[in-house]
This record gives structure tokens, sequence and C-alpha cells, in this order.
């Protein structure tokens, strides 16, 4: 979230605008940084309702703040079809590795437990396949013989800072389309 404004205080991505941050979790670090620059900040937590229910009211909120994209970020739960029903191809995430390999929790050790030699990361438009929905960009990351899962979630994370950015200005300039689970960039004028 934080390298996401950044780039867009800095017009790294142009013509867009932070309208909220949501968090479920009230102590979330994530909501304090938002705060400290000036970011609207809602909490909704989960309160032991559905998935349906509390999905419902993030999307009034997402809806009352006029947002257009919804950009994951630390969201470690899977959205609801009728989310994705209402932001169907404008729901963004990232995950720690070359989608399709090692969806879900534990990427990185996943990916050191099967012994590739490569891992990266992947930006997504949501679908409702486990971060498996049209690939909008990935970077590679090499695996290190001496790689522990913490050094290689640190270098997948630099990666992922720079990569999410490069691919949320992509799609806020609409040089791109969705054909069938392919992001295809357009030519730019």
């Amino acid at each position: 979230m934080l390298a996401l404004a950044a780039a867009v205080s800095t017009g790294r991505i142009p013509d867009a605008e932070i309208a909220v941050v949501i968090s479920d979790k009230p102590g979330a670090v994530g909501l304090a940084s938002a705060r400290e620059l000036g970011l609207n900040t809602i909490v909704i937590e989960r309160r032991g309702r559905s998935r349906d229910e509390h999905d419902e009211e993030i999307v009034a909120a997402l809806r009352d703040c006029g947002v257009e994209l919804v950009c994951l970020a630390g969201y470690m739960r899977l959205v609801s079809r009728s989310f994705i029903e209402t932001f169907r191809n404008r729901i963004i995430n990232i995950h720690p590795s070359l989608s399709p390999a090692f969806p879900g929790l534990g990427a990185q050790s996943q990916a050191l437990e099967y012994g590739v030699k490569w891992t990266g990361c992947t930006v997504h438009f949501v679908d409702e396949t486990l971060d498996g929905g049209p690939i909008i960009a990935q970077r590679l990351v090499p695996v290190m013989d001496d790689d522990t899962e913490e050094t290689l979630s640190a270098r997948i994370l630099e990666q992922e800072h720079e990569l999410y950015v490069e691919a949320l200005a992509l799609v806020v300039s609409g040089h791109y389309e969705i054909v069938g689970r392919r992001v295809i960039r357009s030519p730019t004028i």
C-alpha cells in the first residue's frame, strides 16, 4: 500500500488517486501509515460474520467512496463471488510466486520445498480462482542455494513493490485488453 501511495503521489501512476484504504483489522500497520499520509481510512471488522456479509459492507464503502479499481495489498482472505462480480476485472492482487505456481499461503516456502531455481511475483486480476486470475505482470527472482524463507521473501518483496506500481500504472492507463485469461498490452499512442 505504501509503495502504491508513493507512486500515486509522485506521478508514477498518473491520473490516479487513492480514495480509501480499508482494513478488517483496527490495529493494522497499513492503516496507521495511511492516516499519516492523510489518506481516508475505514475499518470494517469481520465480527464473526460470513464472508458475503463482510464483503457487502466493504463493497458499500467502496461505492460510497467512488472507487473504480480495488488494489488488494496484504488482504489474506478470498473475496466473495458478489464482490468479484461487482468489480469484475477491476480488482488487482499481488502474489509472491510466478502464478500459476504455488497459490495460496506460504508460496515462498513452497518454492523452496519444491526446489525451483526461479520464483518471483505476479500481479493479476482477481477472479474466482485462488491467485489465478488473468496475469497483468510478472517478475523473476532467483532462488539461491542458501536461501531461507525469510531471505527469499525479502528479495521477492522488493520486486513486488516495483511490479505492483508498474502493473497498476498499466491498468490505470487503459492500454491493455483482457482476452480470455490473457492481459495484452495495447500499443501506446
